[in-house]
């Protein structure tokens, strides 16, 4: 077995380089230094941001100064945590800057408060009088639509203060998550015995293609989930509500309005997402159901089945190298602007590749403003993981776009869009590699590739997403959040998708358990609605060429400059109807309907 390096063991060259952030420690300790003494010096302008349209730019401008230092603050520590949680001079690092920023935030509420407290009628008339003034254009925009649900000043404040208190819902979530949750070993087929655990069974177990590790090892994982779930049924219950008082108390007319007014989407369009999916694509995923069922050679199939491998005697492995090469190629049809970013996140190490102990698992993408962005993954060496790293270039692609061409603020990207440019990277990929190979097993190893980033985005997180939406109906009529209350109607939502397919046994309903994006709002129906998008682009492009990529191009430097209905229509979409939704839900039927002809 390969031993895992030590951070400090690894070839510099598969980290990435942290030193356009910060040459030193000194450099971040200087700039964290400079950033507390900048905030005693906005603090001049409390009271006074409604004084003339001269006095409200220079107070904007020093704050976006501010915020543009302390975001870079913020991602330095948090990139060299992921690299090596094990480090505890990292560890002290990350929370020192951690508690700097609150401390930091807390102090500048009275921006916001203020820019609230003026009056539509005066706004319009300061950015007529100062024309630099339009660069914070949206921002005044968006602070005038909040107006209405802004409590007092002091009260504002208190609550900027208690953010930490806030967030214990999900910190407790987590914490019991990683550090108490013990699991029973369990045997295979062949009689070995297997530890379990979250990542384990996560990230491993349910895709074997082994039909007794994925049963054995779903019984121990449920055995102890069963143990926890009146607790993290409390836990939640109290983020929900914690959710539904502030909605409350703000004025909203419902937590579901709160909830969408920082995407920057209506209620139509969110339960759009849900509803067509959730009843458009249930007949194709049955379908895919019983082909797996066929496929396994199962009796019945299992809800623990549903990711099992439908094909493993396939697996194309690539060196870093050669994702690179096949990555750049597929990305070609681009453009040179676009090849230059994704050239520039090799050549100049944007990304960290390496597996070491104590690094984060999973992958992301983070992007400083006036910097460049940052990809952590972990390489295996297989085309798999060059999907994983092409869906981050896309990230990448967008917000060194987005950041070059706009000012901070509005760089700020709906998160019902956010998702698009990772999954269009993802699809030109795939069409890439189909287009090029003539191998049956191939094009059937790519279709199974997209099968599971649309089961991730418009399966997984969809039915998140469908019980999510029921679950605060629940919390809106004040009925409590009961264990029983909250595998009920995630059993309900399951059987509904699945039909008489898939055996959804009990223990199914305690899914709920599992995620921690019932912690972040209403975030999981946006991964649908990322991928709904980069479907429908995708296919202009191979249908226009030339024209639908400068649109494309054009709306990821847009940034979060409109808002996400306008931002489409610079692409060329139109999201007030279903058609969008039902053209993506059609490409995952047509996919399906190759697989069964390629399993034959």
């Amino acid at each position: 077995m390969k031993e895992r390096l030590n951070r400090n063991e690894v070839n510099e060259q598969m980290t990435w380089n942290l030193k356009s952030l910060f040459e030193t420690k000194e450099d971040f300790d200087r700039s964290l230094e400079e950033a507390k003494k900048e905030v005693k010096n906005l603090k001049a302008y409390k009271g006074k941001l409604g004084e003339s349209a001269t006095t409200l730019y220079y107070a904007l401008k020093a704050y976006e100064d501010l915020n543009v230092k302390v975001y870079a603050l913020y991602t330095y520590s948090g990139l060299q945590k992921a690299a090596d949680g094990t480090d505890t001079k990292i560890q002290e690092l990350s929370m020192a800057a951690e508690a700097a920023v609150i401390g930091i935030n807390a102090d500048l509420t009275f921006i916001s408060n203020e820019v609230k407290s003026l009056s539509e009628d005066l706004v319009a008339k300061y950015l007529k009088e100062e024309p630099k003034l339009d660069e914070f254009k949206v921002y005044l925009e968006d602070q005038l639509d909040e107006k209405k649900y802004k409590l007092s000043d002091d009260t504002e404040e208190a609550l900027a203060m208690l953010g930490e208190i806030t967030k214990a819902p999900y910190r407790t979530y987590s914490v019991s998550k990683a550090a108490d949750m013990i699991f029973d070993s369990f045997e295979d087929s062949e009689g070995n015995t297997l530890p379990n655990s979250f990542a384990l069974f996560e990230g491993k177990y349910e895709y074997s293609k082994d039909p007794v590790l994925r049963a054995n090892a779903y019984k121990s994982f449920n055995k102890t989930l069963n143990q926890y779930k009146n607790t993290y049924a409390a836990v939640y219950h109290t983020e929900v509500y914690k959710q539904v008082k502030m909605s409350k108390l703000r004025g909203y007319e419902s937590v579901t309005k709160m909830l969408l007014q920082p995407q920057k989407v209506t209620e139509e369009m969110y339960h759009r997402q849900i509803d067509v999916i959730y009843k458009e694509l249930a007949p194709h995923m049955r379908k895919y159901a019983k082909l797996l069922k066929e496929q396994l050679g199962l009796d019945k199939l299992h809800f623990y089945d549903l990711k099992a491998p439908l094909d493993t005697t396939f697996n194309p492995p690539a060196t870093y190298d050669e994702a690179r090469e096949t990555i750049l190629k597929s990305l070609e049809i681009m453009g040179e602007d676009y090849l230059q970013i994704m050239n520039k996140a090799f050549d100049e190490r944007w990304i960290d590749y390496a597996d070491n102990v104590g690094k984060s698992t999973g992958a992301f993408c983070a992007s400083p403003y006036a910097v460049h962005p940052y990809i952590l993954v972990t390489f295996q060496d297989n085309m798999r993981d060059a999907f994983t790293l092409a869906h981050e270039l896309g990230h990448a692609g967008h917000f060194h776009l987005a950041n070059n061409a706009q000012n901070y603020f509005n760089t700020d990207v709906s998160v019902y869009n956010v998702e698009a440019p990772s999954t269009m990277n993802e699809m030109l990929l795939g069409r890439y590699l189909l287009s090029k190979s003539d191998d049956p097993k191939m094009k059937k190893w790519v279709i199974l590739k997209f099968m599971g980033t649309y089961y991730h985005n418009f399966v997984t997180h969809l039915l998140e997403a469908a019980y999510q939406r029921k679950v605060y109906d629940y919390a809106e009529k004040g009925q409590p959040l009961t264990a029983d209350l909250l595998t009920n109607t995630k059993l309900e939502v399951l059987r509904g998708f699945w039909g008489d397919t898939v055996e959804i046994d009990e223990d199914a309903g305690l899914t709920w358990m599992r995620q921690p994006h019932y912690y972040m709002g209403l975030y999981p129906y946006t991964y649908s609605a990322g991928l709904t998008v980069s479907t429908a682009c995708s296919e202009m492009i191979f249908e226009e060429g030339q024209p639908a990529v400068d649109r494309w191009i054009e709306m990821l430097k847009t940034g979060g400059k409109l808002r996400p209905l306008d931002l489409l229509k610079v692409a060329g979409m139109d999201f007030t109807s279903d058609e969008p939704v039902q053209k993506a839900v059609a490409y995952v039927g047509n996919l399906i309907d190759q697989l069964v002809e390629l399993c034959k």
